[in-house]
């Protein structure tokens, strides 16, 4: 009996170490399997991270400096802190001019984007494969139409001297002498506002017209059939199936009118002769290459980042709230 006992005893141990021995090769199997997306992400990030943040490293090193064309010649640095910021605060032109410039402009473009843009889709929504087609391949040739040639387009549509908005208004008798659009800052942003729209509401309708076809047609028609008209079932079963597409398109819109800069520098006065129509991007550059204040340039540049970044972040914040309730 005894001996028997013993035998059973012996069995056991191997089988308890082998056991034993299981669990942590399981625990290294299960750690390796949690890290293998992210070395496989690895190389990406790598040239990611050196082709992106560097860059606003050296940014951020060169805001940090009284940098100019003495300092480009003698490759020195004179490093000041944050002088640079404090003096970019206590300018006025940044609290009077620039910064309502491009936080307004920024809500105005964005949402005229974003709205003229849904209604694009829903119309593309309720056409056929056919006239679908049609309709969006004829709105991407306003999102392929290069920056640059959309905004001398514009220019020339409102010209002051032979412009055919003034030449309009001159041949019906609502104006007898041409008026100049660009020197107002009010009328020179509506003239950005509607490139930048005519530029940007292509990418939202294509986007949101993918996401709507995958919308369930069964909970429109039962939603129509208890009587809820287009506008009540668009924001009580579309938008709510639908919020996830726009936080993106919003998102993107908001970054993209934020940092604009050629439809505003190209623009008769944008290039920094009108101060009144200056933003944080076209500031920067001004102080950067027309002023050769680089380093003064760069802290204006981190700053509209560094906003860019608040505002991203609050509304995807927002976002993850509305869901989660």
């Amino acid at each position: 009996m005894a001996t028997l006992l013993e035998r059973s005893a012996n069995d056991a141990r191997p089988r308890a170490s082998q056991a034993g021995g299981r669990a942590p090769r399981r625990r290294r199997l299960i750690t390796l399997a949690k890290a293998r997306p992210w070395l496989l992400l690895t190389p990406a990030l790598v040239l990611l991270g050196a082709l992106l943040l560097w860059p606003l490293v050296r940014v951020f090193l060169f805001s940090l400096q009284d940098y100019g064309l003495r300092e480009i010649v003698s490759g020195e640095s004179n490093y000041i802190g944050f002088a640079n910021y404090a003096e970019i605060f206590g300018n006025s032109t940044l609290w009077t001019v620039v910064l309502p410039n491009t936080v307004g402009f920024a809500v105005i473009a964005v949402t005229a984007t974003v709205v003229f843009g849904t209604l694009v889709a829903l119309l593309m929504a309720s056409l056929g494969m056919f006239w679908r087609t049609i309709v969006g391949s004829a709105i991407m040739v306003a999102w392929a139409m290069p920056a640059v040639t959309g905004t001398y387009v514009w220019i020339w549509i409102f010209d002051a001297d032979q412009g055919l908005v003034n030449e309009t208004l001159k041949g019906l008798g609502l104006m007898d002498e041409s008026f100049n659009w660009f020197t107002n800052p009010f009328t020179f942003y509506g003239i950005v506002a509607l490139n930048i729209v005519h530029h940007g509401f292509p990418f939202v309708a294509i986007t949101v017209l993918a996401a709507l076809l995958g919308v369930p047609k069964e909970m429109l028609e039962a939603a129509q059939m208890d009587g809820a008209g287009p506008i009540r079932r668009f924001f009580q079963i579309i938008f709510p199936t639908l919020k996830p597409v726009f936080a993106v398109v919003v998102i993107l819109s908001t970054i993209w009118d934020f940092k604009v800069f050629a439809q505003i520098y190209l623009m008769p006065g944008g290039a920094g002769s009108n101060r009144e129509v200056l933003n944080l991007g076209v500031w920067s550059y001004v102080e950067s290459f027309g002023q050769n204040r680089y380093g003064f340039g760069a802290a204006i540049a981190v700053l509209l980042t560094v906003l860019l970044l608040i505002i991203t972040v609050v509304y995807v914040r927002t976002l993850f709230k509305e869901e989660k309730a």
